[in-house]
């Protein structure tokens, strides 16, 4: 009898934390033309993934970052999170412009060219800040854990880039990813 009570126990247990591990919170992503009519009904900014299929750390940022809880909680919460094949074949229109991917740049979407252009070139993973109503803040190169992540998320979203400087508020950050 003991074990059985043991057994039902270990299995309710097994069965809740599994049902816990697949409802994770999860980042609903939307295309920039989405967002950008978002905006318009209920301004908020627009953060957009610049990736890349064959980028390695831009699988890394899916696997490793966009999976944390507090950071997809941060996304869907205070963000149009936006997910950008920067290498794409769709025709987009954004702020009135389309932009396709005629070749004419290697591989590279025109809307790349027009969000990404840093010092030095494009680089994949990027990515793109925009402010509430469209205008470009940052952009961001490169791989990002969850913890530095959520250092510039709340930067960006409760507008601090407005007051201080990000050195000053990347020392007192205090932020909830482990």
């Amino acid at each position: 009898m003991f074990a059985m009570k043991k057994s039902i126990t270990l299995f309710l247990f097994l069965m809740f934390s599994a049902i816990a591990f697949n409802q994770q919170v999860k980042i609903k992503w939307y295309s920039i033309e989405e967002a950008e009519k978002l905006i318009k009904d209920n301004p908020r900014p627009v953060f957009i993934d610049a990736y890349t299929d064959w980028c390695i750390w831009c699988k890394r940022l899916d696997q490793d970052t966009f999976s944390n809880p507090v950071i997809a909680e941060i996304l869907n919460t205070k963000f149009y999170p936006v997910k950008f094949d920067a290498e794409g074949k769709r025709e987009i229109t954004f702020q009135g412009n389309k932009y396709i991917n005629d070749g004419k740049s290697g591989a590279t979407h025109q809307l790349a060219l027009a969000l990404l252009p840093v010092q030095g070139g494009i680089g994949y993973p990027t990515t793109v800040f925009l402010n509430e109503k469209g205008q470009l803040i940052t952009r961001v190169q490169g791989y990002h854990t969850p913890k530095d992540l959520e250092v510039y998320l709340s930067f960006f979203a409760d507008k601090a880039y407005e007051k201080q400087k990000w050195e000053d508020f990347q020392k007192s950050f205090q932020g909830k990813v482990k």
